[in-house]
């Protein structure tokens, strides 16, 4: 059997398996642990082509749905809330580099590798400053696998159960004019060099779409399970045995620093959301370092303030893209590398 067509099939099973146990966003989760699995197991699976790109599509596609324009306006009022927390999770990124640097990587590696966001950006800029590109990638890639195995788990098993959310109407006059256009905005997205234009694109085009007109809609279930279990799958094919095996002790410092964000993400988005009244725990997904598709999934899944979570991971993701390397070239300047 070709091994790319092996893999969907490893995922799907893998996803069936945790939808009958009952997992959170299971489609997501068991897929990616089956591919992990059957990886290190010694059999190498590789990604489907495009299968992120259009996991991602389709689940932005999703979320844009939800910003109607009530959703709109509250998220416009919370304004300076998100922006405070966005630039709160940014200062996470000192513990990773106190971590990393404590360890004796070198300045721009451990720089790079604890921005919240942005992984294939923050490689380019690494390569840029002679940082070592292999580690910063397996810093985001690591950080990402936790984030995604940890936090659905935590919240869904953590907060009270709730109901299955309502399905919003389908409108397939709709969907058939924004889910192609949402391809387009996302080609044009990276013809410009915009950051994660698969899931940036689409869901700018819906979100604008379904508030200027109020559409109070939303995509099929199977649609976005498709999504789901297309996004599991690339996730777990970055993964098998040498990965783990590479660098333990730098591994271990990644480990260290990525629990230790997580956690004082969540503390301040506590204090956060006391001193604003807003949720606490979209907050606490809003202020996750990393995984803007599997987060909103998590808030979607949950019920929680979906437009919240995705205002905070994006605005986050904004500042880390025009702020990372200005940041960096002033600490180089006002402190320069002895060696």
């Amino acid at each position: 059997m070709p091994e790319r067509l092996a893999t969907p099939l490893v995922g799907a099973l893998g996803g069936y398996l945790a939808s009958l146990a009952g997992w959170p966003l299971p489609w997501l989760l068991g897929s990616l642990l089956a591919v992990i699995l059957l990886r290190c197991a010694g059999w190498q699976l590789h990604e489907l082509p495009g299968g992120r790109q259009t996991g991602q599509w389709l689940v932005a596609s999703g979320i844009g749905l939800h910003f109607n324009a009530p959703v709109l306006e509250q998220v416009a009022s919370h304004f300076a809330l998100i922006l405070f927390a966005a630039l709160g999770t940014l200062l996470l990124g000192l513990i990773g580099i106190a971590v990393l640097r404590r360890g004796g990587v070198d300045r721009a590696t451990a720089y790079f590798a604890s921005l919240p966001g942005g992984a294939s950006e923050m490689v380019n800029l690494a390569r840029r400053h002679a940082a070592q590109p292999d580690l910063v990638t397996t810093a985001h890639s690591l950080r990402l696998l936790l984030v995604v195995l940890i936090v659905p788990a935590l919240f869904s098993w953590g907060l009270p159960p709730v109901d299955a959310p309502r399905l919003a109407p389908v409108d397939w006059n709709w969907l058939a004019v924004l889910l192609p256009g949402g391809v387009l905005l996302a080609l044009l997205w990276r013809r410009f060099g915009q950051p994660n234009p698969w899931m940036l694109g689409p869901l700018a085009l819906c979100a604008a779409a379904s508030a200027s007109f109020d559409l109070q809609i939303g995509l099929p279930p199977t649609l976005g399970v498709l999504g789901q279990w297309l996004i599991g799958c690339a996730l777990g094919c970055h993964f098998d045995r040498p990965f783990f095996r590479r660098a333990p002790v730098f591994l271990g410092h990644v480990l260290l620093f990525s629990l230790l964000t997580m956690l004082v993400a969540a503390v301040l988005a506590i204090a956060l959301g006391w001193l604003a009244g807003a949720d606490r725990s979209a907050l606490m997904l809003g202020m996750m370092p990393g995984g803007i598709t599997e987060l909103c999934l998590t808030a979607e899944a949950l019920q929680l303030p979906v437009a919240l979570v995705t205002a905070v991971q994006v605005l986050r993701l904004f500042l880390v893209m025009f702020l990372a390397e200005p940041l960096f070239r002033l600490w180089q300047h006002l402190s320069p590398v002895r060696e």
